[in-house]
């Protein structure tokens, strides 16, 4: 069993940044990624951004040049570094970790809430 760890949400004004990290109970090298996914109320959940053990990044389209995914294999993290804000970003997310692509082995943290508003 893997535990991840999410931590770094709260509330900001738009415009404003966060960072947030996710602290995996294993060594994440050896997952194929490790993801960000966000819910919003009333949406299914979706893809912010992952990053293969290779260091390949993927975003959506929406986050694209706000957000940056990172990885610390020696401190088994990985962090979503969101800038530029927008309301639009409130929502639950989550930590993920694939173990195989194209198969749903995988790990899920509990969440953390992240609130855009002035």
């Amino acid at each position: 069993q893997v535990q991840l760890e999410e931590s770094g949400g709260g509330l900001v004004q738009p415009g404003g940044s966060l960072r947030l990290s996710c602290a995996a109970s294993r060594t994440i090298f050896s997952f194929y990624s490790m993801g960000w996914y966000r819910q919003a109320p009333g949406k299914q959940r979706e893809l912010v951004a992952d990053i293969t053990s290779g260091g390949s990044t993927n975003y959506a389209d929406s986050v694209q040049g706000r957000f940056t995914i990172s990885r610390d294999n020696a401190k088994n993290t990985v962090y979503l570094q969101m800038n530029s804000l927008k309301p639009e970003d409130t929502a639950v997310y989550y930590c993920n970790a694939l173990v195989t692509p194209g198969s749903d082995w995988d790990y899920w943290g509990q969440g953390t809430q992240v609130t855009i508003s002035s």
